[in-house]
C-alpha cells in the first residue's frame, strides 16, 4: 500500500480543528499569494477537504500571473483563478467571507532587486484589500513576519516586543512595510470595525518551496530535494525558529475559527529552534547529500540581514489551543517524503 504523506497531514489537520471546521461549509476564501508555499498548501487542503468530506468551500485564488495559478492547481468547480496586481485597483469587488493576504516578496534577492515593489505589495496591496471589505462582514487575516521585531535582545520575541530596524537600509523595505501594513489592519479595525487578525510567521518550510525563494534555508531545501550538495555561505550560527507548512496552515485556520478579532499571534514551533547550520546538517543527513561552504557574492550580501538570532515565542497562540505537530526533523522528513511520492504519481 502506498503511503500518502500529504493526505495523512490533511486528515490530521481536520482532526486538530475539531467540529469548528464545519462552520466553513458554504463559506468562501479570497487568498492572495495563492501559489506561494503557505497559501498553496491551504488551497490544496480546502480542495481536498471539499471532496473528502462532501463540503462546499469556495476559493478565489489570487496571483499576479494567471499562468502560475493554472500551472500550480488543477481546475475545480470550487476554485476560481484571479489574475490581479494588488498594487493596482482591484478589477472588481469580490464577495468572500475570509480574506487571507499572503502575497508578498519574502526573500532576500527580491528585497535587493525590487525594494519598491516589495513595499507596494505590503502597503498598497493591503490597503486595496481592506478597502474592498470595509463595508462588509468579511474577516481579514494578514500574514506578516517575525522580521518586524527588528533587533532586540537575545531572547524570544513575544507579540508585545519591538526592536530597532534601520530604515536607511534597502533590506528594511520588507520588515518596515510589513510593520506599516499591520498598523493599517488595526487602523481599519478601529475606524471601520473590520474583523482583522495578524499572524507573524517564523521561517516556514515545506515541499512546495518556490524556485524564486532565495532564503538560505529554501536554497538548502531545493538542493536536498534535487539530490544536490547543500552549500552554506556563512558559518550559520544564528538561531531561528522554524515551522513546517502544515503547522502554519493549521495556525491560520485555527485563528480564523477560534480567535477573537484584533489579535496578533506569533507562529513558531518551540521544538524547532535551530541554527542555520543545524538546519542544514539535519537536512543533509535526512536527504543523504553532502554539505559544503562558499563565500557569497556582493548582490547576495545586500539581501542578507545581519546574523542575529530570530526566535519567536508562540505561547499566546498555544494558549489559544494551537499545538504544532511537526518538529524540525519530522517536518523535513515529511518534506522529502512528499517530494519522493510526487515523483511516483
Amino acid at each position: 500500500m502506498t503511503i500518502n504523506t500529504l493526505e495523512n497531514e490533511y486528515k490530521k489537520l481536520v482532526d486538530l480543528l475539531g467540529d469548528e471546521i464545519l462552520k466553513l461549509n458554504n463559506k468562501s476564501f479570497f487568498i492572495t499569494g495563492a501559489t506561494g508555499l503557505v497559501a498553496s498548501y491551504l488551497v490544496d487542503f480546502i480542495m481536498w477537504y471539499n471532496t473528502a468530506y462532501s463540503q462546499n468551500i469556495y476559493v478565489y485564488a489570487v496571483s499576479s500571473k494567471l499562468e502560475k495559478l493554472q500551472k500550480r492547481f488543477k481546475a475545480n468547480k470550487n476554485l476560481c483563478f484571479i489574475e490581479q496586481n494588488l498594487n493596482e485597483p482591484l478589477k472588481k469587488k469580490y464577495e468572500a467571507d475570509y480574506i487571507i493576504h499572503a502575497a508578498s516578496n519574502a526573500h532576500p534577492l527580491a528585497f535587493s532587486k525590487d525594494p519598491v515593489g516589495t513595499m507596494k505589495t505590503n502597503l498598497t496591496g493591503t490597503m486595496n484589500l481592506l478597502e474592498m471589505i470595509k463595508d462588509t462582514a468579511a474577516c481579514f487575516l494578514y500574514i506578516s513576519t517575525g522580521e518586524i521585531y527588528g533587533n532586540n535582545a537575545d531572547k524570544p520575541f513575544t507579540e508585545d516586543d519591538f526592536g530597532m530596524i534601520d530604515s536607511k537600509l534597502v533590506r528594511s523595505c520588507y520588515p518596515e512595510s510589513k510593520r506599516a501594513a499591520e498598523t493599517l489592519c488595526m487602523s481599519y479595525n478601529h475606524q471601520y470595525n473590520i474583523k482583522a487578525n495578524i499572524l507573524r510567521l517564523c521561517y516556514v518550510y515545506g515541499a512546495a518551496i518556490t524556485n524564486e525563494n532565495s532564503r538560505a534555508d529554501a536554497q538548502f531545501l531545493r538542493n536536498a530535494l534535487n539530490g544536490e550538495k547543500i552549500i552554506m555561505k556563512s558559518e550559520g550560527l544564528q538561531k531561528r525558529t522554524y515551522c513546517y507548512v502544515a503547522d502554519a496552515v493549521y495556525a491560520m485556520l485555527y485563528v480564523i475559527l477560534y480567535s477573537k478579532d484584533s489579535q496578533v499571534y506569533n507562529v513558531a514551533n518551540p521544538n524547532s529552534i535551530a541554527s542555520i547550520r543545524e538546519y542544514a546538517e539535519t537536512l543533509s543527513e535526512l536527504a543523504e547529500v553532502s554539505l559544503q561552504f562558499e563565500i557569497p557574492d556582493e548582490i547576495e550580501k545586500q539581501g542578507y540581514s545581519k546574523p542575529l538570532d530570530s526566535i519567536l515565542d508562540a505561547s499566546k497562540l498555544m494558549d489559544l489551543g494551537w499545538q504544532p505537530q511537526y518538529d524540525l526533523k519530522t517536518g523535513l522528513s515529511h518534506t522529502l517524503m512528499i517530494k519522493k511520492e510526487e515523483k511516483h504519481v
